[in-house]
């Protein structure tokens, strides 16, 4: 249990670093708002190239993390529709809210995991973590747009907005672009692949930052059932079925600590963004993504102590 504490203390308090410098007013909300921006599009990018296109995907279990990872995805996805319903009828959720507790529920934030797998495993904890990036991002996307837009547009996107939506997405086409390099074993010059390591150094510290930045405290005063049901969904039954499906495909060691780091994490900040751009509860993804942020400290410890 202290080697999973000694792993996730300095990714917490370097969320509450950010927390602290938002609320002094050290940088202002549209700084804040640039800072992000850079993160997500070019820092986050050039990590995942790099750590995609130099792992050896043979060497590692990468079909049973696979696996593991899409069933858990595709599980939570069809419990939490099958909760439509409820949520909507007893608890009187509409649409734009519905899709956020969706998104609260399915998706992982990757810089969160990348920071904890890092300090966790090193080196093969980032390896082992491209095997995720690569098996749930893209899965994650498709799935969280298809929802966004019946649910909270009300219409089912055409295939070439889905595409459209998907081919803007940093971290599917920085994978793609990190799969390409690694399938072609296309040469590029050390230039280039210090260039990547320098941005890519940059990426996990302002990017949990940012995640510290962003929590909104007093938006918890009173938390209803939308909050509640998104808290249990991520903290409480994603591990549970990550832990249930590894446990069924053979995974074992540092995978399996990688398969549960990514689904004991909050949710994506990213999505956030993703219900302002399409129409989706955005104050609520806040609030939703601030109460897991606070939570997943206490319950990530739990998950991970599993792995030992």
């Amino acid at each position: 249990m202290t080697s999973v504490l000694n792993a996730l203390l300095p990714v917490l308090l370097v969320i509450a670093a950010g927390h602290v410098v938002a609320r002094m007013g050290l940088i202002t909300g549209e700084q804040w708002r640039g800072v992000e921006r850079i993160a997500y599009f070019v820092l986050f990018p050039a990590i995942i190239i790099a750590t995609v296109a130099q792992t050896d995907f043979m060497a590692l279990p990468a079909f049973e993390m696979s696996v593991t990872l899409m069933l858990s995805i595709l599980a939570m996805a069809a419990l939490t529709l099958a909760l439509h319903p409820l949520l909507t009828r007893v608890f009187g959720l509409d649409g734009p809210r519905y899709s956020s507790v969706f998104q609260g529920a399915t998706r992982w934030n990757t810089f969160v995991a990348l920071a904890i797998a890092d300090e966790m495993l090193g080196a093969d904890g980032l390896a082992l973590l491209a095997v995720a990036i690569v098996a749930m991002i893209p899965l994650l996307n498709i799935v969280n747009v298809l929802v966004l837009a019946r649910f909270a547009s009300g219409t089912t996107p055409g295939p070439g907005k889905i595409l459209l939506d998907l081919g803007r997405n940093p971290f599917i086409w920085s994978t793609a672009v990190g799969l390409l390099l690694n399938l072609s074993g296309l040469p590029l010059p050390r230039f280039a692949w210090s260039t990547l390591e320098i941005l890519g150094s940059a990426a996990l510290p302002i990017g949990i930052v940012c995640v510290g930045a962003g929590l909104d405290l007093a938006a918890l005063r009173r938390p209803g059932p939308a909050l509640t049901s998104s808290l249990v969904l991520k903290l409480a039954v994603m591990p549970a079925l990550g832990f249930g499906f590894a446990t069924l495909m053979g995974v074992t060691g540092p995978a399996f600590a990688v398969v549960m780091i990514a689904m004991a994490v909050p949710s994506a900040s990213g999505s956030y963004l993703l219900a302002r751009q399409m129409g989706g509860d955005a104050k609520l993804m806040a609030e939703i993504l601030t109460l897991q942020t606070l939570v997943a400290a206490l319950t990530m410890p739990l998950a991970l102590y599993l792995t030992l």
